[in-house]
Parts: structure tokens; C-alpha cells; sequence
């Protein structure tokens, strides 16, 4: 569609070139119509017509063939000359044709054109009836030359430029996309973590204390209700966490943000699991300082993993002791139990040790998950720590 445009353009400006050339070639007589001695000579006649026509229509093809319609007007201009006709008006045609080779064709070509067409000029002041042109008139009609092929050339210029920009932007809209669609993925693979490590852990602690109740509800109505408080207290807690995560998801304003859990949560954890029935005692060892929040929140779930892991797989009468040592240059967080190991309870990698080990990963950590060799389960994690974290 655009192409019809501009081909309707051009051949407009054609007809309107060729019809003022025509006009004003008939109409002339002796020379009076045009400069002294400028392109002055032997009376219009048909040939003479149509050797102006014949100048005029390739303006028509300027943007697609500019060279090839330059070296075609250029051939009658060099007739028209060498007839004694003279070129006149129609003179126009060649300097839009060369402007048309300086904008659209590369540099070779248009500094091949620019100098075709001094050189037919040249020819043409030389041998034919411009020899009676003054000097000044010669001077003029080459700078006019020279000044339509450096606008043509700058119009080129600057319509790559532009073309490189939007290039440009193009390339930085893709890779803006990219990275926004890498850093989406990253964020769901970061909230489905959350999600399982808070699902799974809750939902385990309050099915073994749902079984706890069940067993005891008859004869203990007493330890029943404790165990059906827990189970209250525990399904609150993981709405809560699960509101925060999906209110973060959902990017809304008015959702209690609640801090990260962290180290600092772990007594509170330790509790939980021995409400939920699994004898759990909390070490820490070694001078504790600041470490970092991703770092923080790792180790917590870790530990949150590693006891949930005890309490589903470990057996009744279990005991898991969990182990913070702060080194000077990493932070070592064990959780071990004593329980039936993987012997007697396999315990297939799910989704909670397998999100484990992308976080220890993603903080250049070392982790090890296995069974230890006197009985029992261990999840280990080594975080590096830079110096002043």
C-alpha cells in the first residue's frame, strides 16, 4: 500500500514536470523566455517534445530505479544539447533524479551519479550552445548540483539513523521482554517454593496431631482438645502465611506484609514440632551475628523441611535435634534424627528437599540430604559468608 503511494507521488510529480517543461519549451521564443544565452537555441519542434517528455518521465521511477532513470534523462539532456534545442525547465528532472540517488541508493552510487552528471554537463557547456553562458551561470548550476546531492545524501544519513534507533529500540524491547519474562519465572518458582513450605509443613503437623486426637478422644478427652487446639493454632498460622504470599502475588497494597521467618523463628518451630509430638531440641553454637535476609530465610526453611521430613518419616518416638553453628566465614545448619532411616522409611526427594536445594544453590551453599550411618536421617547445609555479613 505504502509502495502505491509513493508511486502515485512520483508520478504525479512527473506529469507536472513534464507538462511545465512542455509549456514553457513551446512558449519560448528566441531565448526570451529564459536567461541570456542560457539553454537558448533552434526552434521547438515535435522531436524537440519529445525529447523534453522523454527527459521528464523518468521522475516517475525515482525511488525505484533513481540511478537508471538519472543515465536515462541525462541521454536526452545530452540530445537536446547536442541538437541545439537546449534543456530549459526540463533541466529540473535531472536535479530531482539526482537528489533521488544521493537519498536512496548507497555511496557509490550516488557519488557515481553526482559525477555522470557533472561530466554530461560539462560535455554539454563545452561542445554545445552553451558555450555563449556566462561563467557565473556555469558556477550556479553546479553548486546547485553539488548542494541537491549533499541534501539527498544527509536525508539518507539521517533516515538510517533513525532506522538504527528504531532497530535499537526494537532489540531493547525484546530483551526488556525477556528479562521480564525470565524474572516472572523466577518469581513463581520462588512463591511455589514458599507455598510448599508452608503447606507442607502445616498440613503435616496438623495430621499427626488430627491423628494424636483421634486416638486418645475416647479415653483422654483432656489431651484431645489440646491436640485439637494445636491443630487451630496451626491452621491459623498457615492462612496467615499463605494470605501474605498470594496478597504478594496478587501485588495488594493492603495485605499485611508480615517479616520473613528467620533464625530468630527457630525456637518457635522447635516448640511446634514438640507440640505435634516429635521430641525436638535447638543448638546453636558459636557467636550469632547478622546474616543475610535470603541467607535468613534459607536456613529457616531447611530447618523447616528437615523437621517436618522427621515428623512424617521418623517414626513414633523419634527424637531431631537441630544444629546452628555461626563460623566465622559460613553459617552451618544441621537437622538430624534418630528415627527408622531410610532402610525401614524411604524417603523419595519430593518437592519441599528439592526446593532445599535450589535456595542452598542460589546462595552458593553446599547441601547434603542422606542417611546417617548409625540410623536415622540428616539434611546439612553449608552457606558461605562474605566478610562484614
Amino acid at each position: 500500500m505504502r509502495a502505491d503511494r509513493t508511486t502515485f507521488h512520483d508520478s504525479v510529480l512527473a506529469v507536472l514536470v513534464a507538462a511545465v517543461s512542455v509549456v514553457l519549451f513551446l512558449g519560448r521564443d528566441g531565448g526570451r523566455l529564459e536567461p541570456p544565452g542560457l539553454f537558448a537555441g533552434r526552434a521547438p519542434d515535435a522531436v524537440g517534445v519529445t525529447l523534453v517528455l522523454l527527459m521528464c518521465v523518468p521522475v516517475a521511477v525515482r525511488r525505484r530505479w533513481p540511478l537508471a532513470g538519472l543515465c536515462a534523462s541525462l541521454v536526452s539532456a545530452t540530445l537536446l544539447s547536442a541538437l541545439g534545442y537546449g534543456v530549459g525547465l526540463a533541466g529540473v528532472a535531472v536535479v530531482v533524479l539526482l537528489y533521488a540517488v544521493a537519498s536512496y541508493r548507497g555511496l557509490a552510487a550516488a557519488l557515481g551519479g553526482l559525477l555522470l552528471s557533472l561530466v554530461v554537463y560539462g560535455v554539454g557547456a563545452a561542445a554545445g550552445p552553451l558555450t555563449t553562458t556566462r561563467w557565473s551561470d556555469h558556477v550556479a548550476v553546479l553548486v546547485v548540483l553539488v548542494a541537491v546531492w549533499g541534501g539527498g545524501r544527509s536525508l539518507r544519513l539521517r533516515r538510517a539513523y533513525l532506522e538504527e534507533l528504531r532497530d535499537r529500540a526494537a532489540r531493547l524491547e525484546r530483551a526488556r521482554a525477556a528479562d521480564t519474562r525470565a524474572a516472572r519465572a523466577e518469581e513463581r518458582t520462588r512463591i511455589a517454593r514458599e507455598l510448599h513450605d508452608v503447606v507442607a509443613h502445616h498440613v503435616s503437623v496438623m495430621t499427626v496431631q488430627a491423628a494424636a486426637a483421634r486416638k486418645v478422644l475416647a479415653t483422654d478427652p483432656e489431651s484431645a482438645s489440646e491436640a485439637l487446639s494445636a491443630i487451630e493454632s496451626t491452621g491459623r498460622t498457615a492462612m496467615a502465611e499463605m494470605r501474605d504470599i498470594v496478597g504478594v502475588l496478587r501485588a495488594d497494597a493492603r495485605a499485611e506484609l508480615t517479616p520473613q521467618p528467620g533464625l530468630r523463628d527457630l525456637p518457635a518451630l522447635v516448640e511446634q514440632m514438640r507440640e505435634a509430638g516429635l521430641s525436638t531440641t535447638l543448638s546453636v553454637e558459636g557467636a550469632a551475628r547478622r546474616v543475610p535476609a535470603g541467607v535468613d530465610l534459607a536456613a529457616y526453611r531447611l530447618v523447616q523441611e528437615g523437621l517436618t521430613n522427621s515428623l512424617r518419616h521418623a517414626g513414633a518416638g523419634a527424637r531431631s535435634e537441630v544444629t546452628v553453628r555461626h563460623g566465622r566465614d559460613e553459617l552451618e545448619v544441621r537437622v538430624e534424627d534418630d528415627g527408622l532411616g531410610a532402610a525401614a522409611s524411604p524417603r523419595r526427594p519430593g518437592h519441599g528437599l528439592v526446593g532445599i536445594r535450589e535456595r542452598v544453590a542460589l546462595y552458593g551453599g553446599i547441601l547434603t540430604i542422606g542417611p546417617k550411618a548409625g540410623g536415622g536421617f540428616k539434611v546439612r547445609a553449608r552457606f558461605p559468608l562474605k566478610d562484614g555479613q
